[in-house]
């Protein structure tokens, strides 16, 4: 709905400028975080916030730290507390506090103001899923409370490691490119489109699973039409992948648990520095990009 995929319906009860999710993070500003910024510098190092959250190493030619040694740590911890970790990242309180000396007031006071939407929010959904929930449930005893507590606890751990999943399946996998600021220098309408091909990767699997994800399990063509109602992405998904193949650009997509399994073993690689300096993936990819228009060319 916050994409604005059924905002053509013009129903005010699912319209993005309307909608308030069930989630730690205001709506408004997780609309900024991500479909300002992340949609529009997908997987372009130091202007995607999403590459990591702030907290991961995900890619070689992000400056290693002895912070990234723990990181299979903090990415489990992560999907653990994922609702709160995003209302974290699109407070952008990473960035404020390393560089909170050199703000201005206006500034300073921006953030203050956003970060007393967050805390109210946050106190609003704990208030609901902790204190309103179980105390409904005290007809029935003390066993009833103490059960609705549990089970609004494990429903909220288990929707964050389900999100966190899915979301880390269609941006982290090996073989999802990345891209350096100067790269996105003067690109084109049609250069934005290739790069969110090659930074992107799907979750194969049935209607079921689809259905599960949101059909963000079609994370290559959520990110070429972000704005299209999400029940369309299967439906073109065969075209995308045939114009990719035709131009030889990567269609990454697997399994669940291979693309999981693969984005925590390579967490746990880029939590070591880097042992060989070879081509940097960048080359790669402008490789890819160079070999896809001669190939353009030599179709016409």
């Amino acid at each position: 709905v916050m994409h604005g995929q059924w905002d053509w319906m013009r129903d005010p009860k699912i319209h993005s400028t309307a909608w308030e999710w069930d989630n730690a993070s205001p709506s408004s500003q997780w609309k900024h975080s991500h479909n300002q910024i992340h949609h529009t510098f997908t997987n372009v190092l130091g202007r995607d916030n999403d590459l990591g959250y702030g907290i991961l190493r995900v890619d070689e030619d992000q400056k290693w730290s002895l912070f990234a040694l723990f990181q299979p740590i903090w990415h489990v911890g992560n999907a653990l507390v994922f609702e709160y970790s995003i209302a974290a990242y699109d407070l952008e309180l990473g960035g404020y506090m390393a560089k909170k000396k050199r703000m201005s007031e206006e500034d300073k006071a921006e953030f203050r103001a956003n970060a007393q939407e967050v805390v109210q929010k946050i106190k609003q959904q704990a208030t609901k899923d902790y204190l309103v929930a179980p105390a409904l449930s005290v007809v029935g005893g003390t066993r009833a409370v103490r059960g609705t507590l549990t089970a609004n606890i494990v429903a909220n751990l288990v929707r964050n490691l389900w999100t966190n999943t899915v979301i880390i399946c269609g941006h982290f996998p090996p073989g999802i490119a990345t891209f350096e600021k100067q790269s996105i220098e003067g690109e084109t309408r049609g250069e934005w489109y290739v790069r969110q091909m090659l930074g992107s990767g799907n979750i194969s699997g049935s209607k079921a699973m689809h259905v599960l994800t949101g059909n963000l399990s079609h994370q290559i063509e959520h990110h070429l039409y972000p704005d299209m109602p999400s029940n369309r992405y299967a439906e073109i998904a065969p075209r995308i992948r045939d114009l990719m193949d035709r131009y030889d650009l990567p269609y990454v997509t697997g399994p669940l648990w291979k693309q999981a399994a693969s984005v925590y073993w390579k967490v746990v690689q880029l939590s070591l520095p880097n042992k060989v300096e070879g081509r940097r993936r960048r080359d790669i990819i402008r490789l890819e990009i160079k070999k896809a228009q001669r190939k353009r060319k030599l179709g016409r």
